[in-house]
């Protein structure tokens, strides 16, 4: 299937690894340029590396959580590929802690890195979507926007917040045929998986293998998804061919969300 990304810009936020990897990778395959930005230089550089290999490439150092490195961005994206086409946010996971184990620090330093850093990226390129009557926006956020996790306070309250913005966007913007969705990531081998692994296997006593078949038990399709396979739903939603879906929260899990609605 051609999904007529050749020609388009992406930014992808915190591009070098993990699930922004596998995003600027999968939109590059298909021809879209793409701007990547994280604050380590090596894995940034790599990965634009790759991506190079099928598509125009840049790679900017910035910390997602500063408004100032946001622009400066989005200006080094405009000037090197024009107008962006397509926002991929994402943002890292909040602490790992049970509500009472919380400070008002950490509870403020997670709204600014979920909720606030989404909302100024996506003001940075709004405008020049409505002007040219295109765009895709996708935030990557998390299945426990839907199913809570008792030890992912934060996470569990901001991410069905994002949830509620990517509805409340997608109305707004949906005349200027700009679409908005967001994708509810389940397990997933990434640097944040093996993070949370690590975790919790100390906390439970247990080995990396047990943890590992617990959490597998727990997904229909009894198997942690490959990053590969989160990029291609991406891309997907990016492209042409999702051009009558918008606000829509999707589970990217194997089947691990129990609800139905």
């Amino acid at each position: 299937m051609n999904l007529e990304l050749k020609g388009r810009t992406a930014m992808i936020a915190a591009g070098s690894k993990g699930l922004g990897k596998a995003c600027a990778l999968a939109l590059a395959a298909e021809g879209c340029r793409v701007s990547l930005c994280a604050r380590n230089a090596a894995e940034l550089e790599a990965t634009r590396a790759e991506a190079v290999q099928h598509a125009e490439a840049l790679a900017v150092i910035a910390d997602v959580s500063s408004k100032t490195d946001l622009e400066r961005w989005h200006a080094e994206t405009v000037k090197c590929f024009g107008d962006v086409d397509i926002l991929i946010t994402n943002t890292g996971g909040p602490p790992v802690n049970r509500f009472m184990e919380l400070s008002e620090e950490q509870w403020q330093a997670g709204i600014e890195s979920t909720l606030l850093n989404v909302i100024r990226l996506s003001r940075l390129v709004i405008p020049a979507m409505q002007e040219r009557r295109w765009g895709r926006i996708i935030h990557l956020t998390s299945l426990v926007a839907k199913q809570p996790w008792e030890d992912l306070t934060i996470a569990s309250t901001l991410r069905a917040g994002l949830s509620g913005l990517t509805k409340t966007m997608s109305n707004e913007l949906g005349q200027h045929n700009i679409t908005v969705n967001a994708i509810l990531t389940g397990h997933i081998m990434t640097d944040r998986q093996t993070h949370l692994a690590d975790l919790r296997t100390k906390a439970r006593g247990i080995s990396h293998e047990e943890y590992f078949q617990q959490q597998t038990a727990e997904i229909p399709l009894r198997r942690i998804g490959e990053p590969k396979e989160f990029g291609d739903v991406v891309a997907f939603l990016a492209s042409e061919r999702a051009s009558f879906i918008t606000g829509v929260s999707l589970p990217v899990d194997g089947g691990q969300i129990r609800a139905t609605m």
